[in-house]
């Protein structure tokens, strides 16, 4: 019996050079790489084969695939020492940092459900202003100490590129510590050794100031309650619900009727996981809050007990509503969390209760709104008095 030669089994390499169609008539020559566990990522080569019936088509396509095929081997050497942790710091820093930020940005899309209204943006706003001063071809290299000061000067005379604005003091010092996040993580991901924003003193650094809380008086929420807004009456309800529970905008959007609650006593409570902080609350719907939400008739426990535009809208609606209220305040849908806040504090609920109410991971928080309600405690006590009594007769 004769040895039957064996073949040789044919290694399947992690990346595969590919082409794609063009309305043109021409083919975008592009690499499919396998990164292990289903993962794929695809990095078109601005390479192109043209049709064979072009002029000096066959030297030209040649050519094209001779560069595509040794990007192609580089990128699989460059993969297989990754793999095997054979990658430099100083090979990584060679990355494209605007690149780098849209991946980041892309990532917080996806974890977003694809709305573009989530933390997408706001990493879009970075890579826009860093493209601004240092262009966008910008690598992990060149950025130093020198590079992050710059950046710093560049932001004082920055303008906003979605309304042409100047950035505030406020908005500056957002925009730094943002891009020093992503120096952290690429940190963490070895891509860089140290962040550069750690060797700037604080004085050279652009500082946040504290926002005035803006809120509601008595008074104002009064206002409301007796202005109806037939527009959008359930803007106008949750915005309500929420003055009377501190709920966030993103848990009363979210809220569904299973989540609210009849206890042995009767009292309802909410039992939910806050939007923002993952964590789980157990919240007593009081009695004021109870009339501002709609009527059930024959919804199903998982349907929303809000129907809510985006914060964006809500916020352009509520504005209007103030208009017909009369209330001589910027309402937005967030004011109503404060509002609840400084109501309580008010009436002598202890800043630990409140704390707890509003679901604050530190008291820290909850002293901003003591600070503001010392101004005028007796004040809002005297008027919030007159004003319970007169919704419960």
């Amino acid at each position: 019996m004769g040895n039957k030669k064996q073949k040789t089994p044919k290694i399947k390499e992690p990346i595969t050079l590919r082409t794609k169609a063009l309305a043109n008539g021409n083919r975008s020559l592009y690499l499919d790489i396998y990164r292990g566990n289903g993962n794929r990522d695809y990095e078109f080569l601005k390479l192109y084969l043209i049709p064979d019936t072009a002029p000096n088509a066959k030297e030209q396509n040649a050519e094209a695939l001779k560069l595509a095929n040794a990007v192609k081997a580089k990128k699989i050497v460059e993969l297989q020492n990754s793999a095997h942790g054979f990658v430099s710091v100083s090979s990584r820093s060679k990355m494209n940092l605007l690149d780098y930020i849209q991946h980041i940005a892309d990532k917080k899309l996806e974890k977003a459900g694809g709305n573009k209204r989530s933390t997408y943006g706001v990493y879009m706003a970075l890579k826009s202003h860093l493209q601004q001063y240092a262009g966008k071809h910008t690598t992990f290299k060149q950025v130093d100490k020198r590079f992050c000061l710059g950046f710093i000067d560049y932001l004082k005379t920055a303008k906003s590129p979605r309304n042409g604005r100047a950035l505030g003091e406020n908005s500056q010092c957002s925009k730094m510590n943002m891009l020093a996040g992503v120096l952290n993580l690429a940190i963490a991901e070895e891509i860089i050794n140290l962040n550069p924003f750690n060797q700037i003193k604080r004085e050279d650094r652009p500082q946040k100031r504290p926002s005035e809380i803006g809120y509601l008086t008595p008074d104002d929420v009064k206002l409301l309650i007796n202005t109806p807004y037939p527009i959008h009456p359930q803007t106008r309800d949750a915005f309500l619900f929420s003055c009377f529970t501190g709920l966030r905008f993103s848990d009363i959007k979210n809220l569904t009727w299973e989540q609210l609650k009849k206890d042995g006593t009767g009292a309802t409570l909410l039992h939910f996981v806050q939007q923002k902080t993952k964590s789980r609350e157990y919240l007593q719907i009081n009695d004021e809050a109870l009339k501002f939400l709609p009527d059930k008739g024959t919804a199903k426990g998982a349907d929303l007990v809000f129907t809510l535009a985006n914060c964006g809208y809500v916020n352009l609606q509520l504005k209007n509503w103030a208009i017909l209220a009369e209330v001589k305040k910027h309402l937005t849908f967030h004011m109503a969390r404060h509002t609840h806040a400084t109501l309580m504090l008010s009436l002598g609920v202890p800043i630990e209760t409140v704390s707890k109410v509003l679901g604050h991971s530190s008291i820290q928080t909850t002293q901003i709104y003591a600070k503001v309600m010392d101004k005028n405690k007796r004040e809002a006590v005297d008027k919030l008095g007159s004003f319970l009594g007169g919704l419960t007769d």
